[in-house]
């Protein structure tokens, strides 16, 4: 297949950071960028980058993606963008996760992820057996029948679903199925030895986020023997699974959408787990906070795992300015010398701040603290190094020490 091109010259004031492996395409770096102006410029169009005299830089493709218009695909000058390179990306990105696919107790994981696989805006989950790929801009989008045909020539699979992340009216979903056989929902999985359910079929999030899959073996593992353990923004209860196997005396999952409720359950009854000792409540985290102040609630370990943002009917919650209070609210209703593990995957956000962050909460909850352990993205979700914000996912065990109260004479 052929695709269109388009030339286009970076502003030298930017040309450093794309020599430098810089992946992601924007607006002010484009010289004359007022083009992109023009409705008739396709998303997928591919781009030559060149430096003001000419020189090439690289090849990117055109994709409307957060603050993002596209993201760089080659720099060999003289590579054809086709079915063959889309066909070696992914060759390549599989092949380092050989070794994955082998491991009898997991058998979910990332097979591509995004720029660290060297495709911006495209990334492919394995869910034992069915391959799910995520298009996130039309641009991307505009590659389907390369990546797919691709995807189907290296791998086998049981079948293969996609899901839109960006908005387009014209594309019909049909609950996203492509290849294979049709799956009757849902996807039965393992992960480090524990079971879990996945709808591709049930909006945009599936029941599970792979990238936390460390995270929640060291809960299970390490943290949760005899605790009395709280999950907020819980989602489907994987972090409350994994603690209830690994011995917690017991589980409160605690997240605003209702079917949060019927998904947990699900996963409990998957994993042989009593519903008597894990409790699930449908309640907004930050009525819950007021809830546990009334009933004087302390938990040994809270689990601290919410979007980047949220909304609510009495609250609005950023990541960006709101997580050191909320993070403040979490120490009250954790004991002296509790637990907090505390997760971020803003891509804003770095590690540095997020540490600056986690202080100001201490200050703000007039505590102390010691970070134990430090969690990143796991191995299958390749980032890129010319750009920190793809290793998005920040999580840290704390250790909670609250002043003593001094004795009055």
């Amino acid at each position: 297949m052929k695709y269109r091109f388009l030339e286009l010259k970076i502003h030298q004031r930017h040309l450093d950071k794309y020599k430098d492996q810089y992946p992601l395409l924007f607006k002010e770096a484009i010289m004359g960028n007022h083009i992109f102006e023009d409705s008739t410029i396709q998303e997928g169009t591919l781009l030559k980058l060149t430096d003001e005299r000419g020189h090439f830089i690289a090849t990117a493709y055109y994709g409307i993606q957060n603050k993002g218009i596209g993201w760089v695909l080659s720099r060999i000058e003289k590579e054809k963008i086709d079915e063959l390179f889309f066909k070696k990306k992914l060759y390549n990105a599989i092949e380092k996760r050989i070794k994955l696919y082998n491991n009898p107790k997991t058998n979910a994981f990332r097979v591509f992820n995004g720029e660290g696989d060297g495709i911006g805006g495209l990334t492919i989950d394995f869910f034992n057996g069915s391959y799910l790929i995520n298009w996130y801009s039309q641009g991307i989008y505009s590659f389907k029948d390369s990546i797919v045909k691709g995807l189907k020539e290296i791998v086998e699979y049981d079948a293969i679903y996609e899901k839109m992340r960006f908005d387009n009216e014209m594309i019909e979903e049909n609950h996203g199925f492509i290849a294979g056989k049709e799956v009757d929902f849902p996807i039965l999985l393992k992960e480090n030895g524990e079971q879990f359910a996945v709808y591709f079929n049930d909006g945009s999030m599936v029941g599970i986020f792979l990238d936390q899959r460390e995270v929640r073996r060291t809960i299970r593992n390490n943290y949760s023997k005899g605790k009395n353990i709280l999950n907020l923004f819980s989602y489907t209860g994987a972090f409350s699974v994994f603690a209830a196997k690994g011995g917690a005396r017991n589980t409160t999952s605690v997240d605003l959408a209702n079917r949060s409720l019927e998904r947990t359950q699900e996963n409990f009854k998957l994993n042989n787990l009593n519903l008597d000792d894990n409790v699930i409540i449908v309640e907004d985290v930050f009525n819950y906070f007021n809830y546990c102040a009334k009933k004087e609630l302390k938990f040994d370990m809270v689990i601290l795992d919410p979007p980047s943002f949220a909304k609510s009917k009495d609250f609005v919650f950023s990541a960006e300015k709101d997580y050191p209070v909320l993070l403040a609210e979490t120490i009250k209703i954790t004991t002296n010398n509790g637990i907090i593990v505390a997760s971020n995957n803003s891509s804003t956000i770095d590690l540095e701040k997020f540490q600056q962050m986690i202080g100001k909460a201490f200050n703000l909850g007039k505590a102390r603290f010691e970070i134990l352990e430090i969690h990143q993205l796991p191995k299958d979700f390749r980032t890129n190094h010319a750009y920190p914000e793809s290793n998005y996912l920040k999580v840290a065990f704390i250790k909670v020490i609250k002043k003593s109260k001094t004795l009055s004479t």
